[in-house]
């Protein structure tokens, strides 16, 4: 099986948008012990290097609930074989003593003032996934040069040393500490930052459904709504114990939309709750579902969502705000293939708004920098479900989103306004923002590649297409090569990203659509928006312009058939 061992041992992980991520199994490029404890090695001789007070602050390691009977590898058994390499070197190791929700790993750098810290997770992926996700000492995951260097110091430490398979040391070494109950409660009382309405939470009369996706998440989203005041929300029972084979649901991602809360919507039918919140396997992304008049479920999307939560966490600093806080100093910030809603509302209400690249690092490392030149961030997201409500965590965190949704809903209840129509009155105010957001599979890197650089020499060598079908192309900005044909000297605002494809496309009839790899799964990306302006009201109109202009870019840019891509299973 020469094709098998050459996939399987002539290459290894690299760090795409959230860390190291693969298959379990056996092999160089997969997730194993051994890779593990390469990379903690490597981990080990770079950070020794960047910090003199390494064995002084020490290093967090937290973990899902991910395992596979047929290697006996599980995120916890990772975990402990992480914290081994470490503890055997002389470092003291913060491992959480039970699985934990992504967001506490960075949290817990933070607070505990750690060098680092590392999740062992492969959150919403397949069930045949782990990953190992860094996080530096300002609680943000790396960004380059860092991946880069650790990846340089793995190469230089391959052969396991005395004492990394040790995992005993995690029961035996008095380095090792259990920062459970510590951050678990500081977390709790951090929450209160972002909670206004408590007395109106413990009143409410609606209901809400939450399911964990046989993840994490049940007992840190119990605790958070109790921390609001609020009653618990009601556990979907076949959900709520982590599970990994995520046997009720056929791929343990929320972002699927219906066909994955199919439990919940039922649950939530026969007890009489209007809201459905669903978190990830590892609590960090949040899905939100809501029965309608017509006795529909209205599943948001995540750029639906961040309309929703910017126009909240806006309007709760607002009415709360200290006399001499000024607007100037506000900040929300978004991924550049996430809704332009942000910006609408900031242009508006007078608060800056700013993009990253796509992925959370970006996002939490921009989030840092702001803080420490002494600005407020009120609110971050990315499209694919992951929010950021106040800077207590520097990472996407699908608990905090869960109880602050409930608490929007709640003070909405008391005008009888739902979170739909509350969406629709953003909206008119900001205007309209119609967008979609879709995928292809593709197993096949070289056939990935080729498409994007037929799109760099599309008519001829070094020449962009000028249109897309009969849709006019104003501009293109490619961040894998740092082009951009909007800015003065042709070069791209945003940093270039030579690992990964990502061309964007604003079109002459307003839209802009990106076409992007993801870095977690085999897929590509693509996402259109259409932004009217707060006058323009005739929603259809909108609608079908986009659907046709999607429609273009997938026939003439993608070309499914001749590339063989999968179309996304709906």
């Amino acid at each position: 099986m020469n094709k098998e061992l050459r996939d399987r041992l002539c290459c290894r992980m690299t760090f795409g948008t959230a860390g190291l991520r693969s298959a379990m199994g056996a092999g160089f490029c997969y997730i194993n012990d051994l890779t593990v404890i390469q990379s903690t090695q490597g981990m080990y001789k770079y950070l020794e290097r960047c910090f003199s007070d390494f064995k002084q602050r020490g290093f967090v390691v937290g973990y899902d609930t991910r395992g596979q009977v047929t290697s006996s590898c599980s995120s916890q058994r990772l975990a402990k074989l992480t914290a081994a390499v470490l503890l055997a070197k002389d470092v003291p190791v913060y491992l959480f003593s039970r699985y934990v929700p992504t967001p506490f790993v960075p949290y817990a750098v933070q607070e505990l003032k750690a060098v680092a810290g590392v999740m062992i997770t492969a959150s919403h992926n397949r069930k045949e996934d782990n990953g190992y996700k860094v996080y530096w000492e300002t609680g943000a995951q790396i960004t380059s040069p860092h991946d880069k260097e650790i990846l340089k110091c793995i190469e230089e430490c391959v052969e396991p040393w005395n004492g990394s398979w040790n995992d005993n040391l995690v029961d035996t070494s008095p380095l090792k500490k259990d920062p459970l109950q510590d951050i678990c409660r500081k977390y709790m009382e951090d929450l209160k930052k972002i909670c206004f309405y408590r007395e109106l939470n413990s009143k409410t009369t609606l209901k809400f459904v939450h399911t964990s996706f046989h993840g994490v998440g049940h007992d840190y989203v119990q605790l958070a709504f109790q921390v609001f005041g609020f009653k618990p929300p009601i556990p979907v029972p076949e959900q709520k114990d982590p599970d990994p084979d995520f046997s009720t649901v056929k791929c343990p991602n929320p972002e699927e939309g219906e066909s994955v809360l199919e439990l919940s919507l039922r649950l939530a039918e026969k007890e009489n709750a209007r809201i459905v919140l669903a978190t990830d396997p590892d609590a960090d992304r949040l899905a939100v579902a809501e029965l309608q008049e017509n006795d529909c479920w209205k599943v948001f999307t995540g750029n639906e969502l961040a309309a929703l939560f910017g126009w909240w966490m806006f309007d709760c600093w607002r009415k709360n705000r200290s006399r001499n806080a000024d607007v100037k100093n506000v900040y929300m910030l978004a991924t550049t293939v996430s809704s332009k809603i942000l910006k609408a509302i900031a242009l508006k209400e007078g608060f800056h708004f700013e993009e990253t690249l796509p992925g959370f690092k970006w996002i939490g490392s921009r989030i840092k920098d702001l803080l420490e030149k002494g600005k407020e961030v009120l609110f971050a997201f990315e499209e694919s479900i992951g929010f950021l409500c106040g800077t207590s965590v520097l990472d996407k965190d699908g608990v905090s989103a869960a109880v602050v949704i409930a608490e929007m809903a709640s003070y909405l209840e008391t005008s009888n306004v739902t979170l739909k129509e509350q969406l629709s009155k953003v909206y008119e105010k900001y205007g309209y923002h119609m967008s979609k957001t879709s995928y292809f599979l593709c197993y096949d890197p070289p056939t990935i590649k080729n498409i994007f650089e037929r799109l760099r020499n599309f008519e001829s060598p070094k020449e962009y297409p000028k249109f897309c079908g009969k849709f006019a192309i104003l501009h293109i900005r490619d961040v894998t090569t740092g082009y951009d044909s909007s800015q003065p000297n042709k070069q791209s605002v945003l940093p270039v990203s030579k690992s990964s494809q990502m061309i964007t496309f604003t079109f002459q009839n307003g839209c802009v659509a990106t076409l992007r790899t993801s870095g977690t799964e085999p897929k590509i990306k693509y996402y259109a928006e259409m932004c009217a302006s707060p006058g323009q009201s005739d929603t259809a109109l909108l609608e079908e312009e986009l659907k046709n202009l999607i429609e273009a870019l997938i026939e003439n840019f993608l070309e499914p058939s001749k590339n063989g891509l999968t179309w996304r299973s709906v």
